[in-house]
């Protein structure tokens, strides 16, 4: 038996409803909230919420003095077809090239590294 159970992914960041617009166009749902805090709930995932912080900082991929802390692990079927969308929607590419991989490194608008996974 478990403790608890996830409520939600709590993201900082400078702007909620930006960051939140950007999500909703990633993985779907309805940005709902005022202020310093907006939640995404996520069709069939986890509720996704964004808390302002004023002097966010993002963090730096792959290095060790602004670690990630943890990233987004995004499933799609299509990675060519995702990451399109993404660029689109604001993100920017952090580690991409290897076209053989899996996976596709990105970032948020706000800074937080996520990967596009066709795992």
């Amino acid at each position: 038996m478990s403790v608890a159970k996830v409520g939600a992914v709590v993201l900082d960041c400078p702007d909620p409803h930006t960051l939140a617009g950007f999500y909703a166009g990633v993985v779907g749902g309805t940005p709902e909230g005022e202020g310093d805090w907006v939640d995404l709930a996520v069709p069939d995932g986890p509720t996704l919420a964004f808390q302002r912080a004023e002097d966010h900082v993002p963090p730096r991929w792959p290095t060790a003095d602004r670690s990630q802390q943890f990233h987004l692990d995004l499933t799609v079927e299509d990675l060519d077809a995702a990451e399109k969308e993404v660029l689109a929607l604001g993100a920017k590419p952090l580690d991409t090239e290897d076209r053989a991989r899996t996976f596709r490194v990105y970032a948020d608008p706000a800074g937080h590294p996520f990967c596009l996974c066709a795992c």
